[in-house]
């Protein structure tokens, strides 16, 4: 490789490109490797198809993989507009950064959208080529290609892998990174130790240091600190490499590594105690960066072995700047972190006995779990999250019995879930119940926490039947040993409510959620977020129950407190206000539903990104509030983008996604187009047994949709059929005076009278006005339409008078509800049958 004054082979002069995050500083002792530049260069733009092939660097710890790749991008910089490098040791962070490059890329940000969603949309922009084709990322330190090899982008740009792991060469072309020609380490050390080495001197160094790129700069480090001769460190070089070998010490690592490091912490360990002890401490961390800070906010709950250090500020900075002039610490200035090589940490642990190596592991617990932010759903902390979440396996917080480590252990799990990591936080938390098991019983608190955290997962799954087991489990085990009133206990009824809800047990739902809302209140006060939040629960029980004027006058209270005080935080008021408006609408109130419904759906496009779950939930009931006020074309255009939106974040089989699906059905059957109104049912109703399971009322309600369009496409009888085995369904989960049942009964004396029925239709037509006028009002919707086609059947029956008053006074119900270009108004004058239909609510 050239020296930094040189210019690179192919390479031109330097400018920075528009994107460069993550990079490392550029060594300024890099020396040699022009062949492996020269050949990474001309392998890197190897083109087959329109996929740039990504270029693995493999070789063993030490040898400089990283180093290469750092050169490369300082030397190359010139050719991309974005370059970002990516830490990839912990294969569950790798989402997490990938997603930060999203603003960068003209993206909403992960803040806005989740991790996942802003994952995928980064790497479909990275293969567009849109806004950048020349791009670098580099992914160092990824062992596992099973890993990662989903977040490899492909398309114009390019991407380079670090690894240790030969099997890279099984997916992608590899070069081999082999350690230092001699050349090269002697230019290296004559230029690291300027005149106070001789070429012959630096090659017997290197020749005992077998040439390893880590084991030369350690090395070289010591010889600069201590001004020790070539000599004098290669007659202990020798002492300690036999001492390690006939101790057996880490065999799996090369000699010479093993000898140079040993030789530098043994000098240090005579000078500067202290920081030999916090080296071994940092030895137990992730390989990964450990902030700063960690030492300094965890000083006051960290043991005996590192109290004195972090209490001494002097101390530890001293500590700390010994280590890095000696090559053992990597200090970032920028980032405030520091970093331990990885060989450097294997050595240090496996040096360590025993019982000093589970003390300076409880040490890592208290400093991770001391320095940790408290709240993870404050959006604001994510970055210190995901800093600690890199330590978190490593450091093998989940066998610590600490009650704050175990607190901290649980709070990463949320700071996954509230950013959208669903899947990590799952495996995760497996681990936590299956460990916490074993050591504390299956009754310990926190393993029953670790359990409605999983069942919180399966909530955001749409996983409802394992929700329910889980958390119904939990909550009753939280009421014999926490008793009814402990916080974990109400936040897991809080949770489990929302699992029954999921499996279609509105009623009971309701129950828990009234409770709740009642002892938060008497706790906490009345505006208090959890009795707020409570209240909110228990309006979408209302609005599951066909309650909707509750639900409108809990929403509307909870709507204005947090309308109006500070921080109350954009995403739970953008909810409260989209369920407002769902309450409106459903009342029958489709005007002002609508214009509701647009102002939260600007909100949240303006305040959280139009990517983001809760702006995408605010546009689907836009859209529905579109489509009830007669305004198809602009409804079908928002909803089609929502089903699209939804899908490809959560998937084709997702509860909201399947709501999406007939709520774009819906549109489409209203403008006419049956027949593709049709596949999107199909497509979504395919889901509903396996989401909801056979008996749930949204089953038997999402059946009402597909048996209008087999009616609409010619078939009334297969209709009629799958409206009484709905109807029937619905009477018995909801009750037969449910908004789902009579919405049914509409559409099955439709199907009756459309199969010449008459009778029939009259007689369930004027039932079912009669409890819809008692369970509504005389001006629902729901009473409108049923009245409509009550007329139709009197009239067939023989009843024209009475037909001709009850459209009187429907027509002039209609005028004054939906105004007379409304198309159901319109069809009424037309004497037209009006049909019902089913749009999910969210769970």
């Amino acid at each position: 490789m050239k020296r930094r004054t040189d210019v690179a082979e192919n390479s031109v002069p330097a400018q920075g490109p528009k994107v460069w995050e993550r990079v490392p500083k550029r060594n300024p002792n890099f020396t040699g490797r022009k062949d492996l530049l020269t050949a990474l260069r001309k392998s890197i733009n190897t083109v087959t198809a329109v996929v740039a092939q990504p270029q693995a660097l493999q070789g063993l710890g030490g040898v400089g993989k990283t180093q290469l790749a750092i050169e490369y991008a300082w030397q190359y910089r010139a050719h991309y507009d974005l370059v970002w490098w990516i830490s990839a040791d912990q294969p569950m962070l790798v989402p997490s950064v990938l997603a930060g490059m999203a603003s960068a890329l003209g993206l909403p940000p992960a803040t806005s959208t989740g991790v996942e969603q802003a994952t995928q949309a980064v790497l479909r922009t990275l293969e567009s080529g849109s806004p950048y084709r020349s791009w670098l990322v580099i992914f160092d330190n990824a062992e596992e290609p099973e890993y990662i090899k989903d977040f490899i982008p492909r398309g114009p740009g390019h991407v380079l892998i670090t690894s240790r792991n030969s099997h890279w060469s099984d997916h992608e072309p590899t070069i081999q990174v082999d350690v230092f020609r001699r050349e090269e380490s002697t230019a290296f050390l004559r230029r690291r130790l300027k005149d106070a080495i001789s070429e012959v001197e630096a090659d017997r160094l290197a020749d005992k240091l077998g040439d390893l790129p880590l084991a030369l700069e350690q090395a070289a480090a010591l010889l600069a600190r201590t001004l020790m001769s070539v000599e004098e460190y290669l007659g202990l070089l020798e002492e300690q490499t036999s001492r390690l070998l006939s101790l057996e010490k880490a065999p799996t690592y090369p000699q010479s590594m093993t000898a140079a490091w040993q030789l530098s912490v043994s000098q240090l360990q005579d000078r500067i105690p202290e920081a030999v002890e916090v080296l071994r401490c940092c030895a137990f961390f992730g390989p990964e960066p450990i902030p700063r800070d960690v030492f300094r906010r965890g000083n006051r709950v960290v043991g005996p072995r590192l109290a004195s250090i972090l209490s001494d500020p002097i101390v530890l900075t001293n500590a700390l700047s010994h280590l890095e002039r000696l090559a053992l610490v990597k200090v970032e200035p920028s980032t405030r972190t520091l970093q331990v090589h990885r060989l450097n940490q294997a050595l240090l642990r496996n040096e360590t006995p025993d019982k000093d190596r589970a003390e300076f592991r409880h040490e890592v617990h208290l400093l991770l779990s001391g320095t940790a932010p408290s709240d993870p759903d404050d959006t604001s902390t994510w970055a210190r999250f995901e800093e600690l979440a890199a330590h978190l396996e490593p450091s093998e917080v989940m066998d610590c019995g600490e009650p704050s480590v175990r607190k901290f252990a649980l709070d990463l799990v949320r700071y996954l879930y509230v950013r959208g990591s669903y899947q990590q936080a799952q495996v995760l938390l497996t681990e936590y119940i299956t460990k916490w098991t074993q050591t504390s019983g299956a009754g310990h608190k926190d393993v029953l926490v670790a359990r409605v955290h999983q069942g919180l997962v399966n909530l955001a799954l749409t996983q409802y039947a394992k929700a329910d087991e889980l958390m119904s489990e939990a909550v009753d085990a939280m009421i014999e040993s926490l008793g009814p009133e402990h916080s974990e206990t109400l936040w897991a009824r809080n949770g489990y409510a929302g699992a029954l809800r999921g499996r279609g047990e509105f009623a009971r739902a309701q129950e828990i959620d009234a409770d709740l809302a009642e002892i938060y209140a008497r706790l906490h006060g009345e505006n208090d977020n959890l009795a707020l939040q409570a209240r909110n629960n228990l309006a979408t029980d209302f609005t599951l129950t066909s309650k909707y004027d509750q639900a409108q006058k809990l929403l509307q209270q909870i709507y204005l407190y947090r309308s109006g005080v500070e921080g109350a935080g954009r995403r739970l008021l953008l909810s409260t206000w989209t369920n407002l408006s769902r309450a409106v609408r459903l009342s029958g109130q489709f005007e002002v539903a609508t214009d509701m419904s647009e102002e939260a759906y600007t909100y949240g496009v303006a305040q959280l990104g139009d990517d983001h779950p809760n702006t995408i939930l605010a546009a689907k009931d836009y859209a529905i509030s579109l489509r009830r006020s007669g305004r198809l074309a602009e409804a079908l255009e928002l909803m089609r983008d929502t089903h699209t939106r939804l899908n490809r974040l959560f998937g084709d089989g997702h509860a909201e996604t399947m709501a999406a699906a007939l709520g774009l059905s819906n549109a489409l059957r209203a403008s006419g187009d049956y027949e593709e109104a049709l596949e999107m049912a199909q497509r979504a109703f395919q889901h509903y047994p396996d989401v909801f399971g056979t008996e749930h009322p949204f089953t038997h309600a999402a059946t009402i949709n597909l048996a209008l369009l087999k009616r609409l496409s010619g078939d009334p009888a297969t209709a009629a059929e799958m409206d009484e085995a709905a109807l029937a369904g619905l009477s018995e989960r909801v009750g037969r005076d449910h908004d789902y049942a009579v919405s049914c009964a509409i559409n099955l004396q439709n199907d009756l009278a459309a199969l010449g029925r008459h009778d029939e239709a009259r007689a369930l037509g004027e039932d079912n006005y009669r409890r819809i006028q008692t369970f509504f009002t005389p001006d629902h919707y729901l009473s409108l339409l049923c009245a409509a086609n009550l007329c139709l059947d009197l009239e067939a029956t023989g009843a024209e008078e009475e037909a001709r008053e009850l459209r009187a006074v429907t027509t002039q119900r209609f005028e004054q509800v939906m105004g007379r270009e409304h198309p159901d108004a319109l069809a009424l004058l037309a004497g037209q049958r009006l049909n019902c239909d089913f749009d999910p609510p969210p769970i």
